[in-house]
């Protein structure tokens, strides 16, 4: 990926884990029923995608992340 696709994808995911953490953090409206979405778990699972973004950006950069081969 380049580096016009990494920063989309990352911004997408940084909406995603924004808007699912402010929807999970709202209290539970008991007249409506039980929430169907686990907004908690889609926040995690954006929060972890967007570390693995951020670590494929600093690679583009230049910086070496990988072990250190002998």
């Amino acid at each position: 990926m380049d580096l016009t696709v990494t920063l989309a994808l990352g911004a997408a995911l940084l909406a995603l884990t924004v808007f699912s953490g402010w929807m999970g953090a709202r209290p539970p409206d008991f007249r409506r029923g039980p929430r169907l979405v686990p907004y908690r778990f889609i926040m995690l699972m954006g929060a972890a995608g967007l570390i693995v973004v951020l670590v494929h950006l600093v690679n583009l950069m230049g910086v070496s992340t990988g072990p250190t081969r002998f």
